[in-house]
């Protein structure tokens, strides 16, 4: 066989189900080899959109997804995904093609160093150099990518070297136990706990793993300690929880802040620091603080731990769990309660709004919320929507609010809706994207259609960069010219083969939505959206009052 079909075959011991991708010339040998293997090649229409739906793949399953480009610019194509799925923790396998081997140390068509353009944004890149090594390298590559905490592994095929004949076997697939930390520094942290008179969980991205989260779920249970959640740690705790204090990530001050100010110990779990500064919450680095996670905390001088408990996650909160079992430890915390009614009635105020024109955030999300059931799953892009979208809309399970909020990158929820699909085929798969976002990968509408990826896509048309003129108008009074055209949208729908539905009455949303779920095929819904909201939520949160 030939280095290309060794390649293959090892993609095969490791499971993959879909590689996404565009193929180029020099992947003409990996792709002959597809043809007689299992995995399915989802052909996408961007080398950025099959990024994403690998993205979304390895958040959802825990498996590294797989994308695939060609060298040059396919290979550059795919960096903002890959840098996405590195950054928000998604595991993932990149595969590049590159020229032939006998002109790479020359200028020639289309050759650059790729290796070393996606160093900065994976946890491991290398090229093939031998065939032989072939086993090794994936095995290594999937192992990097899947450990925690996960990130993409890069793996660059040049076109001779894939045709080399070659013998070999794949190396076996395992999965590793994770150390578990020492019984002292977990009785270290309990003892902080035990003295605490108001402590508060701050969850990341880490505590959404699902055995983290029902481990979570029991220590709060038992303790009555309450929980924050980052954007990307959304359904760590079920939203319905009395425990569930909803979103923290605003930059401006929101009722959620007032209980980490309230509190005397803050208890990080799987939290990331690339997703809400700790400045914004540890202004003066005083706080006393546990840190529980996969890794070391980084250092910085507003997250400075009291203790740090590196271990599997899961079971550490499982150690913390026995502890309690045997010495009982219950928290009853009257600020946390009101900040959660208070929180709770906000959701609220906008729910039977009646509105022609123009419909509020709030409102759309109390709707999307009311469609899709717990286990359904939402999307979002990146703009002035993600930020309603992280108060407004809450969980009930873990890996059911999908936010780029790592790498923070727009046009990430249209093609990482298709990936949500072929994970979850039954489950409803929601994207909100702004008007900019969604055309930045709206070739795959094609895709959805190709593939026939009954999902909705939703997009809040306010004909600008809502998002920059949101903190411009803030910073300054005044913002900078943003603003874009549009395209007839149920034109566009239509000639991608999709339903199109254009809402412009509060009233009939929630009806639209189900009607798009229903239908069975692709769906647009497009929502002019009131930004004037935006400055009232500034204002708002600028006089916050901590209830007592």
């Amino acid at each position: 066989m030939n280095a290309a079909q060794l390649f293959v075959k090892c993609l095969e011991a490791e499971g993959v189900e879909y590689i996404f991708g565009v193929p180029g010339e020099e992947n003409a040998h990996f792709m002959m080899a597809l043809e007689d293997s299992p995995i399915q090649f989802v052909l996408t229409r961007h080398e950025q959109g099959a990024a994403f739906m690998a993205d979304v793949y390895g958040r959802l399953t825990g498996r590294a997804g797989v994308c695939l480009g060609t060298l040059g610019p396919g290979a550059s194509n795919l960096i903002t995904g890959v840098a996405d799925a590195n950054m928000d923790r998604a595991p993932m396998i990149v595969i590049t093609g590159q020229a032939d081997s006998k002109r790479q140390h020359k200028e020639s068509h289309q050759n650059m160093d790729v290796v070393a353009m996606f160093k900065p944004v994976t946890k491991w890149a290398t090229p093939v150099i031998n065939a032989e090594n072939i086993p090794e390298i994936v095995r290594k590559a999937f192992k990097l990518a899947e450990n925690e905490k996960p990130g993409a592994c890069h793996i660059e095929l040049a076109e001779d070297i894939a045709d080399t004949e070659v013998e070999g076997t794949p190396l076996r697939s395992e999965r590793l136990r994770r150390p578990v930390p020492d019984d002292s520094v977990v009785d270290r942290a309990m003892a902080l706990i035990r003295e605490a008179k108001q402590p508060v969980i701050l969850a990341g991205n880490g505590a959404i793993r699902k055995r983290s989260s029902r481990q979570l779920r029991a220590f709060c249970d038992q303790t009555g300690i309450p929980v924050i959640s980052t954007f990307m740690g959304k359904g760590a705790v079920d939203r319905r929880s009395p425990h569930s204090l909803y979103t923290i990530g605003l930059q401006a001050k929101d009722l959620v802040a007032c209980a980490i100010d309230a509190s005397d110990l803050v208890i990080c779990i799987g939290y990331d620091l690339v997703e809400y500064h700790p400045r914004l919450w540890n202004g003066t680095g005083s706080r006393k603080i546990v840190h529980l996670d996969f890794l070391p905390a980084e250092v910085d001088e507003n997250y400075h731990p009291d203790v740090e408990i590196v271990g599997d996650l899961a079971h550490t909160l499982w150690m913390f769990n026995q502890r309690v079992e045997r010495e009982p430890l219950k928290f009853e915390i009257a600020q946390h309660k009101n900040v959660r009614e208070q929180m709770t009635a906000d959701f609220a105020i906008h729910k039977d709004d009646k509105t022609e024109g123009k419909i509020r955030p709030q409102k759309v999300l109390w709707d999307a919320r009311e469609v899709l059931g717990s286990d359904d799953i939402l999307l979002s892009d990146v703009g002035a929507h993600k930020m309603w979208i992280a108060r407004y809309y809450q969980c009930d399970e873990p890996g059911t609010c999908l936010i780029s909020n790592g790498f923070c990158t727009m046009g990430f929820a249209l093609p990482g809706a298709l990936g949500a699909k072929m994970v979850h085929p039954d489950r409803r798969v929601l994207a909100i994207c702004g008007d900019a976002g969604f055309l930045m990968n709206v070739q795959e509408m094609e895709t959805a259609r190709r593939l026939n990826l009954p999902i909705v896509a939703m997009v809040w048309e306010d004909h600008e960069y809502g998002l920059i003129a949101w903190k411009q108008e803030t910073q300054f009074g005044k913002h900078t010219d943003l603003s874009f055209g549009n395209p007839d949208w149920m034109k566009l729908a239509d000639s991608f083969g999709w339903q199109g539905h254009k809402v412009s009455n509060s009233a009939d949303l929630k009806s639209t939505l189900e009607k798009a779920f229903e239908s069975g095929e692709p769906s647009l819904v497009v929502v002019p959206i009131d930004y004037d909201e935006n400055a009232k939520l500034t204002k708002r949160l600028g006089d916050i009052a901590c209830p007592i």
